[in-house]
């Protein structure tokens, strides 16, 4: 399988899910080029599965994405091994944890260039005291061993400035992950097969919110305007697609306090046809870099009510694609929904402008970008 590559190149992040989820598409990228890619990250959550399914080698390093765990003392140990054993041509580093122990062992042991996409760099406009005071030291350590950095929203391209990368030289802003608008386009003619296994009437509308069910995603936020709404629309219901460590607590608070038409549908492969299926998107984070599930929403011709939090307002016009509220207003939260709910013509406008706008983030388009940037260092 990898006998004539052009060279090998490794994909690092913290969880496979991550790599599965967001970087398929450059690892074939570069596997079609000729080169030999490798993915290593902990196999906790999944995802090895479908990295594997590429052709990529895989190698299970048991990251921890707390930095505090000791279990990324055994993790430095396996990525030196990694590194002992294999010299990669390049190393693309994602998630804060593996990314700043990537950098550090491949410039101790001599590894080709390492590139860092920073999806929503831990210390941000608003951030607490704790992230300033241990990831922007880190970063500003970090930054002697990264031979190139790219960002995905303007706050942290302003933030890499401020750390000593210089745009066009080893700063590089690309938009996003890249969404496959085309995909999006021929699901237009499959059925309604998702409201049809939920019971869900055509006529009724769904507020869908695809994220992990983590603090930072924000949940509770959310549930708490889903209770006012649910009592005032008999006929809207709201899916929650992912998991975490979260789910069984938000599955309790919608047990304890009755609130009704939740659906927790847990990790799902067919998001783009429950998102086709939906007719409003919504995510309440409180810290994103530029999140993909917005992305696919646009990309569906579906309005977005998420919070003000750098990413999300990257991507939403509030007015004209959906509505930004700030975090912790709720009733700001109900009062943007409501007004989506009950006004189908606004749900069509904003749905169209949404996909308009989200053509600057085809997938297309940021493949030309970071192949750009990947045959600058190789």
């Amino acid at each position: 399988m990898f006998t004539n590559s052009k060279g090998k190149v490794l994909f690092l992040a913290t969880v496979y899910t991550h790599l599965a989820y967001f970087h398929i598409p450059f690892m074939q990228l570069l596997q079609n080029k000729g080169y030999e890619v490798h993915a290593a990250a902990s196999p906790d959550g999944g995802g090895k599965e479908d990295v594997e399914a590429t052709g990529a080698k895989c190698w299970d390093i048991p990251f921890s994405r707390s930095p505090y765990s000791p279990k990324n003392w055994r993790a430095l140990k396996e990525l030196c091994r990694l590194f002992e054993a294999y010299r990669f041509n390049l190393i693309h580093v994602h998630t804060p944890v593996a990314a700043f122990l990537g950098r550090f062992i491949a410039r101790v042991k001599n590894q080709g260039p390492v590139l860092y996409t920073a999806h929503g760099f831990h210390f941000y406009r608003g951030a607490p005291l704790k992230n300033w005071l241990l990831y922007y030291p880190l970063e500003r350590l970090a930054f002697r061993w990264t031979e190139g950095l790219i960002v995905i929203n303007r706050e942290d391209f302003e933030s890499a400035c401020r750390l000593g990368f210089e745009p066009g030289r080893n700063l590089f802003y690309v938009h996003g992950v890249g969404v496959d608008l085309g995909y999006y386009t021929s699901l237009s003619s499959i059925g309604e097969y998702v409201r049809a296994e939920l019971g869900i009437s055509s006529s009724d509308i769904i507020v869908t919110c695809v994220a992990e069910m983590s603090p930072n995603k924000n949940h509770m936020l959310l549930l708490s305007a889903w209770k006012k709404l649910s009592a005032e629309y008999s006929h809207c219901h709201l899916l929650l697609v992912g998991k975490g460590e979260l789910m069984p607590v938000l599955q309790k608070k919608v047990r304890k306090e009755k609130i009704p038409r939740v659906y927790f549908l847990g990790y799902c492969r067919d998001v783009p046809q429950i998102l086709r299926e939906s007719d409003i998107f919504t995510l309440t984070s409180k810290r994103e870099g530029l999140p993909k599930s917005i992305m696919e929403a646009m990309a569906a011709g579906k309005p977005v009510v998420a919070t003000n939090v750098r990413g999300s307002r990257d991507l939403v016009e509030h007015g004209k694609t959906g509505f930004l509220v700030e975090l912790g207003d709720t009733e700001g939260l109900f009062l943007a929904l409501k007004s989506l709910i009950e006004n189908e013509e606004l749900r069509k406008t904003m749905g169209k402008a949404g996909r308009e706008k989200i053509k600057d983030y085809s997938l297309d388009r940021v493949l030309n970008e970071m192949e750009a940037i990947y045959m600058r260092y190789l």
